[in-house]
């Protein structure tokens, strides 16, 4: 399947998506579900291009993988925290009936269509992974193969300790200050951008002469890829 089609199929998929989500959300009452859908449609997202992509298998099947985990560990955080507070809706969605209370419906409506759109323009990583064909993973890959499995292990440990934290009614008031979040305001927020860099290096067409290959066919077939490029 071409690119252009890639792109438009999911944008439909998407947008669908997104509307059925709006009549749910509206249904309960509670448009802090978006934050859910929005992060378990990059699984989606990911499955659809690993499947249809015209790329190397190897590589579609890796990037699928990665983008997977990340979507279903995110969205089921989220689900946890959103429903575990439903039906009290999360300040920002409040602030938005406030803000919007004059023509909300049809405001909340485009906003989540924005969210589908969003999810279609940072899948774009994902997708030229899913394209790039040749027969070899590169440096660059590895690369951002061990910069995703080290953010994503950061960010689980970072929620676990916020979540332990909480928990613990004496700290009620406190600002969390054990393990990692001794070195940081937002370590979790950190991680989930380590983790879009390594989604950014992992998507780079490097040449052989800039970046060596991580070859795991027969080293003719990485020249002939490079070759090709």
């Amino acid at each position: 399947m071409s690119v252009p089609l890639l792109l438009l199929c999911a944008t439909l998929a998407l947008a669908l998506l997104f509307a059925v989500i709006y009549g749910i959300a509206r249904g309960l009452n509670n448009y802090g579900v978006v934050d859910i859908a929005w992060s378990y449609a990059f699984a989606l997202v990911a499955v659809f291009y690993a499947l249809a992509g015209p790329g190397w298998m190897l590589r579609r099947a890796l990037i699928g993988a990665m983008v997977i985990v990340w979507s279903l560990r995110l969205g089921t955080h989220l689900y946890r925290r959103v429903m575990g507070h439903h039906p009290t809706e999360d300040s920002r969605y409040r602030q938005l009936r406030e803000d919007w209370s004059a023509n909300f419906a049809p405001k909340m409506f485009g906003f989540f269509q924005i969210q589908a759109l969003s999810v279609v323009l940072l899948a774009m990583p994902f997708l030229l992974a899913a394209r790039h064909s040749a027969p070899a993973f590169h440096a660059w890959e590895g690369l951002g193969a061990v910069l995703w499995l080290v953010a994503i292990t950061g960010e689980s440990i970072a929620d676990r300790q916020l979540h332990r934290f909480v928990r613990d009614h004496s700290h009620r008031g406190k600002v969390c200050d054990v393990g990692l979040w001794r070195f940081s305001r937002h370590p979790n927020y950190f991680f989930e951008w380590l983790i879009w860099v390594g989604f950014a290096l992992f998507a780079l067409r490097i040449n052989d002469k800039v970046g060596m290959p991580c070859c795991v066919s027969k080293n003719k077939a990485c020249s002939r890829s490079a070759t090709n490029e």
